[in-house]
């Protein structure tokens, strides 16, 4: 089985995120994890495989072209 996926994602997370904090305890931890995948990564940072767009951006993009199309169906 292939890890690559993972992989990159902790090193992104440990590149872009963990490394400027002094982790206290597991606690912390966890609410860093949860802080930079719910807040950031989730909604703000750029994919590439949403044409580098953050996934509210292309959410917006998606809604709005669905909704041209149906004004021109009508």
């Amino acid at each position: 089985m292939d890890n690559a996926v993972i992989e990159s994602f902790h090193f992104v997370i440990k590149r872009e995120w963990l490394n400027r904090f002094d982790i206290l305890n597991l606690p912390h931890a966890n609410a860093l994890i949860f802080e930079y995948i719910d807040v950031f990564y989730n909604s703000q940072r750029i994919h590439g495989t949403l044409n580098y767009l953050s996934p509210i951006e292309f959410e917006k993009q998606y809604n709005l072209s669905n909704t041209v199309k149906l004004l021109l169906k009508a």
